[in-house]
């Protein structure tokens, strides 16, 4: 799964937003739940930056709900 910067989040159209947030909640879900089982992941730091993906999807979303 790929992150986004914010100029890449305001070229997805409606659908994609939607359903790229879906992918990165599901992978933010995976990899909270082998950190709490005790594992380790193969890159720390991808949790940190897929919940700041979300939230610039999210706050994509908003503007254009508002706009």
């Amino acid at each position: 799964m790929a992150i986004f910067r914010a100029k890449e989040v305001r070229q997805l159209s409606d659908t994609e937003l939607i359903e790229q947030e879906q992918k990165l909640t599901l992978e933010l879900i995976q990899g909270r739940g082998k950190v709490s089982a005790g594992g380790a992941t193969e890159n720390p730091g991808r949790i940190r930056e897929v919940k700041r993906t979300i939230a610039r999807i999210q706050t994509e979303k908003n503007a254009r709900r508002n706009a």
